[in-house]
């Protein structure tokens, strides 16, 4: 499903993986969960992975076991900025409907 976020700046798989870290922005993952949550294959996101973690997209958190889990680096000016346009295209409007009164 495309989103305002992916219509506004494209439908690549990068975008995909980044637009599910912002919406999960206080959670961790594992890479396989990255990828399932973003609908991409894990292939395509090993092919990708480094690009995140050497612009310090990301940052590991812990490890459980084998897996290395990884969050969104919200001290990244890139992410940061990011996170703040989903936040005003996909989040303030959403909160902007809520705010509809009804009178009984």
């Amino acid at each position: 499903m495309e989103t305002i976020f992916s219509k506004a700046i494209g439908n690549h798989p990068k975008i995909k993986v980044l637009e599910f870290l912002i919406e999960g922005r206080e959670l961790d993952y594992s890479v396989s969960d990255i990828a399932e949550g973003a609908g991409i294959g894990r292939t395509t996101l090993f092919r990708i992975w480094n690009d995140f973690v050497e612009l310090g997209i990301v940052k590991p958190t812990r490890v459980i076991g084998n897996a290395k889990l990884y969050k969104l680096n919200l001290e990244n000016a890139f992410a940061r900025k990011m996170a703040e346009l989903f936040d005003t295209l996909v989040i303030e409007p959403l909160n902007k409907r809520k705010k509809v009164v009804v009178k009984n």
